[in-house]
């Protein structure tokens, strides 16, 4: 009575298995129609850095597709238009799969793909098993994801690395733990390159169309310097990108007879990236008005309220801090004392953001008001709404 269930199992089992190697040949033929494959991870920048690439590759002549997993994910096509991916299901490595198989179909000569992985076996099957990609990147490495790719920095270090490709090229802006990178390299046999923002100018970064990082201009261009495409074509190319949803954009909002400068910064989650676009705009738009910042936290991110906190007392210390959270009064009390010009503004979760609008309109003529914590859910609605008292388009 056993062996015919075990028998069905047996043949269920080889069934499984032989469907497994099929997939699999049908993915190798695939990628091997792809004849430039590469590969974009770090913790903040990837989706800047996949659509920098990919407009640079086309701009040197390359038929180039490119998929990115920011704020909206999005595949850019050969003409560099935004294709919408939905999902019917929660988002999973299998659809970098479906995709490659996509583009092998449209014969591109290029593919740039951003590393949608976040377990360390993950992103190790998504490089050597899936894109086995001949350029590797990783943006930087910063203290996020620390549940999946900690507890450590360096921790995170080594999980990025399972993206960087044998035998191939590896390009990175991460200066900190680029000894990390480089040695993971050198054991790939895979030649590496530390990419300098320093070489890019001021003039070149307000030929875009919104606020991008030198840094990953400066690894975009590597990767493009990798590939023979000239530094001038390559760079024309991406100031004429159309951004990431997340991207650094200022806004202009008119109050009345004022108006205020806007930055949503809520797409960088850890404070040392949030840290770092504060100083980047802060040099670029002085606000005669003063500064404020608007942390939208969320109940089930406690520690990250208290980083945020933290950061802005500490080190941004603005002359006016709104927060939208809960129980945040104890801790903004405790930290006061770094920053005792700062004044407090703080709102309940549960109210409604017309009141965090309403705030925004109490600020002077010219501040510039600076976005961080959490974008989804009460952070879109306020973008929604700031977005209908826009003045500069």
């Amino acid at each position: 009575m056993t062996v015919f269930p075990l028998i069905i199992l047996g043949f269920l089992l080889l069934f499984l298995l032989g469907a497994g190697l099929l997939e699999f040949q049908f993915h190798q033929r695939a990628i091997a129609t792809i004849p430039l494959r590469i590969h974009v991870n770090g913790t903040r920048g990837k989706s800047s850095v996949t659509r920098l690439i990919a407009a640079g590759l086309r701009a040197g002549g390359l038929r180039t597709f490119a998929k990115t997993t920011g704020t909206a994910p999005r595949v850019i096509d050969m003409d560099g238009k935004d294709r919408i991916i939905h999902r019917l299901r929660l988002p999973s490595i299998g659809e970098q799969v479906r995709l490659m198989s996509f583009f092998s179909k449209e014969k591109p000569d290029a593919m740039v793909m951003e590393c949608m992985a976040v377990q360390p076996q993950y992103q190790w099957i998504a490089e050597h098993q899936m894109i086995q990609s001949h350029i590797g990147v990783i943006t930087n490495t910063r203290p996020d994801h620390l549940e999946e790719m900690g507890p450590t920095e360096e921790d995170v270090a080594f999980s990025l690395c399972n993206t960087i490709p044998e035998k191939g090229s590896f390009i990175t802006g991460e200066v900190e733990k680029y000894s990390i990178l480089k040695n993971v390299a050198d054991s790939l046999d895979t030649s590496c390159k530390l990419s300098d923002e320093s070489t890019i100018t001021e003039d070149e970064l307000n030929g875009f169309t919104y606020l991008e990082h030198p840094q990953n201009v400066a690894v975009a261009l590597d990767v493009c310097n990798v590939v023979g495409i000239e530094r001038n074509i390559a760079l024309k190319g991406m100031q004429n990108v159309q951004p990431d949803l997340g991207a650094l954009v200022v806004w202009k909002c008119g109050f009345g007879d004022k108006t205020i400068s806007f930055v949503n910064g809520m797409a960088a989650n850890d404070p040392v990236s949030t840290l770092q676009i504060w100083k980047f705009i802060i040099d670029r738009y002085p606000a005669e008005g003063g500064t404020c910042i608007l942390l939208n936290s969320r109940e089930d991110r406690p520690v990250r309220t208290r980083q945020m906190i933290e950061l802005t007392l500490e080190h941004i210390k603005p002359d006016h801090f709104i927060v939208r959270g809960n129980k945040v009064s104890a801790l903004l009390d405790r930290l006061h004392h770094h920053s005792p010009m700062t004044q407090f503004h703080t709102i309940g979760l549960d109210k409604p953001t017309q009141q965090t609008i309403n705030m925004l309109d109490r600020l002077p003529n010219d501040s510039l008001v600076y976005a961080i914590g959490n974008q989804v859910g009460a952070g879109q609605e306020i973008l929604n709404q700031l977005n209908r008292v826009r003045v500069n388009g």
